[in-house]
């Protein structure tokens, strides 16, 4: 099936799906399309039973779609920057240091802790896997998606001061989180005799510095430009060769490509709005990538829908699936609770702000991306089934509950 193909029946799909979600079932974007997305692979694998030849259909179509390289290098880049561009700078700035907490130490926090709980608590599923491949399922499960993040967030009414710590912290924590995972898999292919902690660190300054200037720098090359024209069709054509453009860059320097799409859309979206575009082009601007925010994240969560018919859990995993729900709440609880108590003083954080932010930490299409670039003989299928079980229930369930929890405690607090 040549590419064109699949790419228009995933289109029309999505397009079907989000008709079905807007016109019946009436959910957040991101929970409805899923949401059908998965009960069709279902009914699909049901199906199977009977007719091989419908189940071995859609297994081709999917099998088509290499996924981590259509998410990781195409989609992530556009839906990163359409994120960022929405975002408020100033009020970031305010919570700076709550963001950056979360976003490093949290999420290296968090990575051993889940290794280590899967560690130890995996062989009572039946499951021993070497501590290493714990970690790299701890690295994988670690970020909070800013795709769903960002999806759900604008449903929930979540107080806008934590609004934008969950926001600015599913930002950055993406590239943090792909580093770390990179890392520990170096290490896993190596042996952690080849690597030293020099090395370890380099890597990661190198990755993370890199993303972050480069994508400083071009969203000011890109501001400078803007700012010299008043052409909206132009700019808004400037606004997309930065992202393409830069998270290729980004790509061949061995930068983080995710952290510098996001610093160059906060550069883009808040200095450039005020100071490089007319009102004109600031709309066009704004209706262009909120068109290919919604087109792209149809695509994505349809994409992790489907993915079902192709992912092993339902006979062999789904006990330890059970297991990693249970280790991924406790662990994102325990990493975010440890920054709260750590900046308190400096901090007024709303009541229940470690509640809100463990079920608010969602996850999505990122961590199955990297579940299913590891190699098959680092336990790929548990780990992948254990991620896609972690990524559905974080969406259906926590993005489902998310806005009412957040209502109670508004209301009980008298907020």
């Amino acid at each position: 099936m040549d590419l064109f193909t699949v790419i228009a029946i995933l289109t029309t799909i999505s397009a079907l799906f989000a008709y079905v979600n807007f016109r019946y079932v009436k959910l957040p974007s991101t929970i409805g399309l899923m949401l059908i997305a998965l009960l069709s692979s279902i009914a699909l694998l049901i199906v199977g039973q009977f007719n091989a030849a419908v189940l071995e259909g859609t297994k081709a179509l999917v099998s088509e779609i290499d996924f981590p390289r259509v998410l990781l290098e195409v989609l992530l880049s556009f839906l990163l920057f359409a994120g960022a561009l929405h975002t408020d700078m100033a009020l970031m700035r305010e919570q700076k240091w709550s963001i950056l907490s979360f976003a490093t130490l949290g999420v290296v926090l968090s990575t051993f802790l889940m290794g280590t709980l899967f560690f130890y608590l995996l062989p009572y599923a039946g499951f021993a896997i070497p501590f290493i491949h714990c970690l790299l399922l701890g690295a994988l499960i670690s970020p909070t998606d800013p795709i769903a993040v960002l999806g759900i967030l604008k449903e929930a009414k979540i107080p806008k001061n934590l609004e934008i710590v969950i926001t600015g912290e599913s930002l950055f924590n993406d590239g943090v989180g792909v580093v770390i995972f990179l890392t520990i898999l170096e290490v896993a292919i190596l042996g952690p005799a080849e690597i030293s902690p020099s090395e370890v660190a380099l890597l990661f300054g190198k990755e993370v510095g890199g993303g972050l200037a480069l994508g400083a720098m071009l969203g000011y090359l890109t501001f400078r430009l803007m700012k010299s024209i008043d052409h909206y069709q132009t700019e808004v054509l400037l606004s997309l060769a930065l992202v393409m453009g830069g998270y290729a860059l980004a790509s061949a320097l061995h930068f983080s490509g995710p952290l510098a799409v996001v610093v160059a859309g906060l550069f883009i979206g808040n200095k450039g709005r005020s100071e490089a575009m007319s009102s004109e082009t600031v709309e066009y601007l704004d209706k262009f990538w909120e068109l290919i925010d919604e087109l792209l994240n149809a695509l994505l969560f349809v994409l992790i829908g489907l993915e079902i018919v192709v992912i092993p859990f339902l006979d062999d995993y789904w006990q330890a699936g059970l297991i990693g729900i249970v280790i991924a709440l406790a662990a994102r609880l325990l990493s975010v609770y440890l920054p709260i108590l750590a900046l308190r003083r400096s901090v007024n954080f709303m009541p229940r702000t470690p509640l809100i932010m463990t079920w608010g930490g969602l996850r999505g299409g990122i961590s199955i991306a990297l579940a299913l670039s590891l190699p098959a003989a680092m336990n790929k299928d548990i780990i992948l089934s254990i991620t896609y079980c972690i990524v559905i229930f974080s969406i259906l369930i926590q993005g489902i509950t998310l806005g009412p929890i957040v209502k109670r405690i508004k209301v009980r607090y008298g907020l």
